[in-house]
């Protein structure tokens, strides 16, 4: 349960002096739903403001706090800008330009009454004008205006001043802590005490901080959360390790009959070796299985699954997608013909008989291999022995469903987990960093290297004539439609636009799949796909992950421009996966960010997953390449991607020292970090000490 001692911060923000039903829709857009929401919610730059006597031309483009009298009111036009003319105590004029609401200037401004003014000074022509003032007070509420002031990120119906205003309340609530930093860590690295480091970010303490002392409290208020983090998964790992798994020592009789179309890589020897060393350990296995596209980490996946069939247990494969699923399945199905491997689907459109023969199959143990969608952990699945679960990830698969997954067997199972595409080193540390990490970074033979070209959409028709050729040679392609916006009916439509052209040119060979269609008819138009009946399929993004048609050499993605990196990369892997050369045509827009540019500029440069990745973390941020969105766990607020990656190490060092050597969370600086856990949101993991 969560300590008393935070109950002040965790309370609804209506406890807040002024806020009601009004205010509290703005707030809730910005997802300030909590006291300590508002605490978490920083400034994001600050204003410097030089309280003058006397205008200065030195001045323009400073922010100016001056005490001036209006003489005169401008207006040309009803369409245009509404001026009030001004003058200081020595004459010079200043002109306060507003764009709307000319009735509220100049009740706020009547004429020949002395007003306190600040805002950005800037030159207009020959004169000093400030464009919509943020404060116009009577000269004696001066004092009011901070000469420094934070400006926090807003949304329509609030202010900056209230916002302010919120977060004093806020910081009023803030109970002492006890300190949870390595004492030594934080005189090296000279940071404030926690409530300090609070008051310096918002601002709010009676005397400007030292040079340098802002950045130090959010660097000190990023650690906490990052600490936390690294906290919440050391205890994860060190719970799972004081679990007894079953050891699994497989004979090698399933591996050694295995028909294998080409020797393992020296990278998948070395992963499935060290997988096979962790499955015959009681310690349950934690691997992550890092693999850029189509190196091979099916195989690998396999050979693990194998294993544990031969030492008697069972083992699960669990897809983010029903497609992939049943992709997996086919696969699985095929490799292993001929061996005496009773291999099952599960996902949620196993319905009737089929699926009570499937639940049976699994409880007897007579299935030995389970393929199937989220739908494997459900309440009525019961397995005989679970030895092993594998997760094809996807990114969608956080710590809570890692840890629902191992109370699926009496004793926890192996758990290897397999990316989609790498992920950059500091964010395989704070979402993965209670796992041990193979990595796949060798292609099998046989795979080409795949030719990246930017083109520009203008250039349409020439890349439909060249679709042609390519149709006629007996090739297939796939033509990925982007995201219009954040909707998928407006995606579908994107598409199904797209098809109805290709289609009045190469009639019936279109296909078309989104991600509103039904399972069965988007399985059915995969399945002509495959077999070759189609030979072009159009698509949102559904095909980025695993899709495999050996045939298709072709990946046109148009509007390439507003997909990630990862994306991008994901979507280039369904090709090159036969003999022949394959081509990836990135289609943009006019007008590219320079975001934009430089992903399409290194997609055209490297076929290199892991660089990708660190290039996409360097643009996009932590949040985005993880889809944690879609997971909802470890999205940093305080910590920005540059401050984790600077602190990660020194924020995993010292949980590992507090979980090892300082007693976990029962010394004194042990229970101020339990309370760390709670007050970051962390404390899934606290429960794991009383149930491990």
């Amino acid at each position: 349960m969560r300590p008393d001692i935070l109950n002040p911060l965790f309370a609804e923000v209506e406890v807040l002096k002024g806020i009601g039903p009004k205010l509290a829709r703005p707030l809730q857009r910005l997802g300030l739903a909590r006291v300590v929401d508002i605490l978490f919610h920083l400034p994001t730059h600050w204003i410097d403001r030089k309280r003058i006597e006397t205008l200065d031309m030195a001045d323009a483009g400073r922010v100016v706090a001056v005490t001036v009298t209006p003489v005169d009111y401008r207006q040309g036009g009803p369409r245009s800008p509404f001026r009030v003319l001004a003058t200081d105590r020595a004459g010079n004029y200043l002109t306060l330009t507003y764009f709307n609401n000319p009735g509220w200037a100049k009740k706020q401004l009547p004429i020949g009454a002395p007003k306190f003014v600040s805002g950005r000074m800037e030159m207009y022509g020959q004169e000093l004008q400030i464009v919509h003032p943020d404060h116009v007070l009577e000269p004696e509420a001066a004092a009011e205006v901070p000469e420094r002031e934070p400006v926090y990120p807003l949304s329509e119906g609030l202010t900056n001043h209230r916002m302010g205003q919120l977060a004093r309340q806020a910081l009023g609530r803030a109970p002492p802590l006890g300190e949870w930093i390595e004492p030594s860590l934080k005189d090296r690295r000279g940071w404030p005490d926690w409530a300090e480091a609070l008051a310096t970010a918002h601002g709010t303490q009676p005397s400007p901080p030292p040079a340098g002392g802002e950045a130090k409290a959010r660097e000190r208020l990023a650690y906490d959360e990052i600490f936390a983090n690294q906290l919440a998964l050391t205890l994860v790992r060190a719970s799972s390790r004081r679990r007894r798994g079953v050891p699994l020592r497989g004979d090698g009789r399933l591996r050694g009959a295995l028909r294998l179309p080409y020797a393992p890589t020296g990278a998948q020897s070395r992963a499935i070796a060290e997988i096979e060393g962790d499955l015959q350990q009681e310690v349950p296995m934690l691997r992550l299985l890092q693999g850029d596209v189509g190196s091979g980490k099916t195989l690998v996946a396999l050979m693990a699954m194998l294993a544990a069939v031969e030492a008697g247990a069972q083992a699960a494969l669990l897809a983010p997608t029903e497609i992939l699923a049943r992709q997996h399945f086919d696969t699985l199905t095929r490799q292993l013909a001929g061996l005496p491997v009773n291999v099952a689907i599960l996902t949620g459109r196993e319905k009737g008989r089929a699926r009570e023969a499937t639940l049976m199959g699994l409880a007897d143990g007579s299935i030995h291999i389970l393929v199937g969608t989220h739908a494997i952990f459900q309440q009525s699945v019961a397995y005989r022995r679970l030895g092993l679960a594998v997760v094809d990830e996807q990114h969608r698969f956080g710590v809570a469903q890692r840890m629902m997954l191992a109370a699926k067997a009496e004793r926890p199972p192996h758990l290897l987990v397999m990316t989609a595409t790498p992920i950059p080193r500091t964010l395989t540390l704070t979402h993965y960093g209670e796992m041990d990490v193979s990595r796949l970074d060798e292609m099998p033979p046989g795979r080409q290297p795949i030719e990246t070209r930017v083109m520009s959409v203008e250039r349409l028709p020439e890349v439909v004539a060249a679709l042609g050729r390519h149709i006629e040679a007996g090739r297939q392609a796939y033509w990925v439609c982007p995201l219009v916006e954040e909707s998928e009916a407006s995606d579908q439509a994107a598409a199904e636009e797209r098809a109805q052209v290709l289609r009045l040119r190469f009639g019936d060979k279109i296909g078309l799949v989104h991600g509103r269609m039904k399972g069965p008819e988007k399985d059915a138009v995969m399945a002509a796909f495959q077999a070759g009946e189609l030979a072009v399929l159009v698509a949102t993004t559904v095909i980025e992950v695993g899709v495999d048609v050996p045939n298709a050499s072709l990946m046109i993605v148009e509007g390439a421009d507003r997909f990630g990196l990862a994306q991008l990369h994901q979507l280039r892997g369904r090709v090159g996966r036969g003999s022949q050369r394959s081509v990836c045509l990135l289609l943009r827009g006019n007008g590219l960010s320079e975001t934009a540019r430089a992903r399409l500029a290194l997609m055209r440069e490297t076929n290199d997953g892991f660089r990708i990745a660190e290039e996409d973390l360097r643009l996009r941020g932590a949040g985005e390449i993880l889809g944690t969105r879609q997971s909802g766990e470890a999205n940093f607020r305080l910590a920005t991607p540059e401050l984790i990656q600077d602190l990660i190490q020194a924020a995993t060092d010292d949980a590992r020292l507090l979980v090892d050597r300082d007693g976990g969370l029962e010394g004194e600086r042990g229970r101020a970090a339990r309370v760390l856990l709670y007050l970051m949101e962390r404390d899934a993991a606290v429960g794991l000490l009383r149930g491990g």
